[in-house]
């Protein structure tokens, strides 16, 4: 339906990305940091400096989509350096999104 398949690929921005960006400065991120074509049908994702805010963009082959999250409580284990690019899975993206933190160890009771 958005285009989303096995085989799409994952590319995290890795450090903060201003939240105000929408498809056009968000496309040129993808072309010039992450150095990918934007309409390659993968996602890129994108997290806010207070990390409680993440973008996803991506080409379903008519046209773009951007779509946000806000976390109501917490934030995002998102990767801190500054200007790198990661790859994950669509199966590490789902466990991003659901807000799992894999720096702190499991709270036990």
């Amino acid at each position: 339906m958005f285009g989303i398949t096995g085989h799409t690929r994952v590319f995290i921005r890795c450090g903060a990305t201003d939240g105000r960006l929408g498809y056009e400065g968000l496309k040129a991120i993808i072309v010039y940091v992450i150095r990918e074509d934007p309409m390659c049908r993968h996602l890129f994702i994108f997290c806010n400096a207070s990390r409680n805010r993440i973008k996803i963009m991506w080409w379903d082959g008519s046209g773009f989509y951007i779509a946000a999250k806000r976390m109501r409580k917490g934030g995002f284990d998102f990767p801190r350096n500054e200007g790198a690019v990661s790859k994950m899975t669509l199966q590490q993206l789902d466990i991003l999104l659901k807000g799992v933190d894999f720096t702190r160890p499991p709270n036990r009771r």
